[in-house]
């Protein structure tokens, strides 16, 4: 290969690689972008034959959506699912967390496998027993069972997590610590705790995200008074019409929170993840 060609190809590359990454971030942005587009839409602009790109934004659907469907409380009740969920998980599973990094004890490898493999299983093969448990107990359509389900598989997530982040904390800081006579909560509370903070925000906020978005559970698990806001915007679904505004401003309610919510984020998601790659 000639220079002139080799220059002209490392001019060109640059260019190559921009488009190419302008495809999959259209393609990324374009679904949130019809979604928030319809829901701004009348009924019949939504259902128009061929797609209307200028019309008159109206906030019909979204009122439609949260005063007359009930969203609004759906809304809520995720919240209070979500955050109690995520909460119990970070507290629950960040002692277990250290334990692991640094304890040994009998089972200690069984208890880490089964927790690195228990997304494994698909929630489809627990739903049948999980309700008929629920329904034995009373606890159909309550905020609890929804909460001691997700912590099923949010709890492992944090342990998961944390593990790796303890991991990564010398021992000679426990060891400095023991030798001033602290005890080992301290340790853990005053020492290791705030130096793995980055996986333990990590771990909080997939927790969240993955109790948010859960549809099975609440929608085997709920009736109408713990009902969650995924389960709700499939609620509008039925064999007459589909009222695409409103399921739009439903799906752009539940979804817009979480979006703001990883761009805050964004920036200690990337540490947590990192942290403790290279040694």
């Amino acid at each position: 290969m000639s220079a002139e060609a080799a220059a002209t190809r490392r001019r060109i590359a640059p260019v190559g690689h921009f488009l190419g990454l302008a495809v999959v971030v259209l393609t990324s942005i374009f679904p949130f972008y019809w979604m928030v587009t319809t829901s701004l839409k009348t009924r019949a602009d939504a259902v128009a034959r061929d797609p209307v790109w200028f019309f008159s934004p109206t906030l019909a659907n979204y009122r439609e959506a949260l005063f007359d469907s009930g969203v609004a409380h759906a809304l809520l009740n995720s919240t209070i699912v979500a955050s109690c969920t995520t909460l119990l998980a970070v507290v629950l599973g960040t002692p277990a967390a250290y334990a692991l990094a640094r304890y040994e004890f009998r089972g200690k490898r069984e208890l880490w496998f089964w927790y690195i493999t228990n997304r494994m299983v698909s929630p489809i093969v627990l739903a049948v027993p999980v309700f008929l448990i629920a329904n034995s107990l009373d606890l159909i359509d309550t905020h609890l069972v929804l909460i001691l389900i997700y912590l099923t598989f949010t709890l492992p997530i944090v342990v998961w997590i944390c593990t790796d982040q303890f991991r990564g904390v010398p021992v000679a800081l426990d060891e400095a610590a023991r030798l001033e006579g602290a005890r080992a909560w301290t340790i853990f509370w005053r020492i290791n705790l705030p130096l793995a903070m980055p996986g333990v925000v990590v771990s909080a906020i997939l927790s969240f995200i993955f109790a948010w978005n859960d549809l099975l559970y609440a929608l085997v698990l709920t009736r109408t008074q713990a009902r969650t806001a995924p389960l709700a915007a499939t609620s509008f679904m039925s064999g007459y019409e589909l009222p695409w505004g409103v399921i739009m401003a439903t799906g752009t309610m539940i979804v817009l929170p979480m979006v703001i919510f990883a761009m805050l984020v964004s920036g200690r998601l990337v540490q947590g993840l990192t942290m403790g790659a290279v040694k």
